[in-house]
């Protein structure tokens, strides 16, 4: 199986988020998406940083999905 990652960043203060980013790589277990999903939300909030996350209540979600076809 493989999983496509999509990170999604939101703002709680406008109520809308943007369309999903989709990962250049694909990961091999649904746990090695995850794991990589949040590690790479720190990173994109600590990118946007604490003043902006503060004033635009910037959430980071994401999503692992597993590719058509790819049932093993």
């Amino acid at each position: 199986m493989k999983f496509l990652l999509g990170i999604i960043i939101c703002s709680s203060v406008v109520g809308e988020c943007v369309d999903p980013f989709p990962w250049p790589d694909t990961f091999p277990t649904h746990y090695d998406c995850v794991q990589f999903g949040y590690a790479e939300a720190i990173k994109k909030l600590e990118e946007i940083g604490r003043s902006d996350v503060n004033e635009y209540g910037v959430v980071i979600k994401f999503t692992c999905t597993m590719m058509p076809g790819t049932v093993s």
